[in-house]
């Protein structure tokens, strides 16, 4: 009988060296958990308990096992405090973690020690101390006292409200996170029970079994950080951040295979659940479009950048800005890459309304004057660099203000518009077309010498002249004048070949309308095709 306390000891010591093994790996291990401090103490306080209890069951007179046993309340109280302040970290509700909370947790088990260690004078933690009769070696049983009774209901309290915490975030969690849950649960759930059937007398001889039962949950812990990251974060907390973000967030690995999503994500990816993650990331975003697609073939997972993409979402096209970053590990290892959607469609669309409104005319669609001298100056600028010709046309609505008062401003309106539909008609790509203001419009044509733009001022001078505008009562024939001018080399600005067209344009309009004139720089002509 003496082997198997022996045995029971050298077990208990094990326990002991584990529990201090694991305080000291988790305080050397870099790590992001804010628990951890809390972890070490549990891990700690358990390590002096166990030695303490080791040293008891090697005693044989009652004042030398009296004094393990007090040595044993230096750790003992505190474990199960400190197990459920690291659970409440792990599960996110370090909010509640407050200085008056943790006061309570610990004030009752620094009583405990102070009462344990002058129990001779009060006897307010044991009534009494005495051999059990019959045990193989000396073991002592205790008549509890009242505080013993206090610091039970702390230890079991905060052992059961641990366990609550683990089920009730058990089904929220996915299941990459449980295994850690699980082994948290289990290094409180077997320290409950044999700690219950130590009080019910239903342990062999009456002997604790909680200090064995620590050796093993100190080994499920210690495989639990080395192969599974326990204590690299507060996997909850961060689950209940990454799934509460608007934003959507996937996870690759090196391959660009998608490892994890928050709900988000699956918002924004079509057919993105729980089956998809092992896929490529191209294949998940082919649904999206050609853009998508382009960004995970083109974008390399080492470096960090940020695009916004046009996005194809069920038929409508939305636009996300992507951010791209890599993942690394501890000491600089890459992983893989977290890629961050962000919905701006609303911001680009204004974006563009606001692009539309500063640089496009309302009533037309064409590019308003601000816009178009804008553009042609560049235009004018690449010209005299390259030698290539660049012609100006200004035309204006014959009579306009007649349509306006006789029909009103709606075909006043109108009229406006079905010339820009005939002009544009006309144009080529790379020719800007603006509305230079009233009823006057003015086209630059890069690479266009000035016969070529008179030809195309004369077609469209006979389109407009040949359509009509439908009214209730009669079709409604417009007319428009026309001025040319060509930049080839001359050193003139655009406000100087402006004003030049415009002479011309006039030119057109004292000579009876519905005519193209040419301005050379000498002289004005009326253009007259061969």
């Amino acid at each position: 009988m003496g082997s198997m306390i022996s045995n029971y000891i050298v077990i208990v010591s094990i326990s002991g060296v584990l529990s201090a093994l694991l305080a000291l790996f988790a305080y050397y291990k870099k790590t992001d958990f804010a628990g951890t401090r809390a972890f070490i103490l549990s891990s700690l306080t358990s390590a002096i308990y166990t030695f303490g209890f080791a040293l008891e069951l090697s005693g044989s007179t009652m004042p030398e096992i009296s004094f393990w046993i007090k040595v044993e309340y230096l750790g003992m109280p505190f474990i199960a405090p400190s197990s459920l302040l690291m659970i409440m970290y792990f599960v996110g509700l370090e909010r509640l973690i407050r200085k008056g909370l943790v006061t309570a947790l610990y004030a009752i088990p620094f009583i405990s020690v102070l009462l344990v260690w002058t129990n001779d004078h009060h006897h307010l933690f044991y009534q009494s101390m005495y051999f059990r009769e019959g045990a193989p070696t000396p073991l002592i049983d205790v008549v509890m006292g009242p505080w013993y009774i206090v610091q039970g209901s702390l230890t079991f309290g905060c052992m059961l409200a641990g366990m609550c915490l683990i089920l009730w975030q058990w089904n929220r969690m996915k299941r990459v996170y449980r295994r850690q849950l699980f082994t948290i649960f289990i290094g409180q759930f077997l320290p409950a029970l044999g700690a219950f059937l130590y009080l019910m007398d239903a342990t062999p001889y009456g002997m604790d079994p909680v200090p064995v039962i620590m050796s093993i949950t100190s080994t499920l812990y210690i495989w639990a950080i080395l192969s599974r990251g326990m204590l690299t974060a507060a996997p909850i907390a961060r689950e209940n951040l990454f799934e509460s973000m608007r934003d959507g967030v996937l996870v690759t690995d090196l391959s660009d295979t998608l490892v994890d999503y928050n709900r988000a994500a699956a918002d924004m990816l079509q057919d993105l659940d729980a089956s998809a993650i092992g896929k490529p990331l191209a294949q998940l975003f082919l649904p999206a479009g050609q853009d998508a697609v382009d960004y995970v073939m083109n974008s390399d997972p080492l470096i960090s950048e940020e695009r916004e993409l046009g996005w194809n979402m069920n038929g409508e096209t939305r636009y996300y800005q992507v951010r791209s970053s890599p993942v690394q590990k501890y000491g600089g290892h890459q992983v893989g890459r977290m890629i961050m959607l962000i919905d701006v469609t609303e911001r680009t669309l204004l974006q563009e309304k606001l692009l539309q409104l500063a640089t496009v005319d309302s009533l037309t669609g064409i590019y308003n004057r601000m816009h178009f001298m804008e553009l042609s100056r560049g235009l004018l600028n690449e010209a005299a660099l390259s030698l290539e010709p660049v012609s100006i046309i200004l035309l204006d609505i014959d009579f306009f203000k007649n349509i306006n008062d006789r029909y009103g401003h709606h075909y006043g309106d109108m009229a406006l518009q079905h010339i820009v539909t005939v002009c544009s008609s006309h144009l080529r790509e790379g020719d800007i077309f603006g509305r230079y203001g009233g009823e006057e419009f003015v086209l630059c044509l890069p690479g266009t010498a000035l016969k070529q733009a008179a030809l195309l001022s004369e077609s469209m001078r006979k389109d407009i002249e040949r359509s009509s505008i439908s009214a209730i009562s009669r079709p409604i024939h417009v007319t428009a004048s026309f001025g040319v001018v060509e930049a080839r080399g001359k050193n003139l600005s655009l406000e100087d070949l402006l004003s030049e067209a415009d002479h011309a344009l006039y030119t057109s309009k004292r000579n009876g309308r519905n005519a193209v004139h040419v301005s050379s720089g000498s002289s004005i002509t009326h253009f007259t095709p061969v």
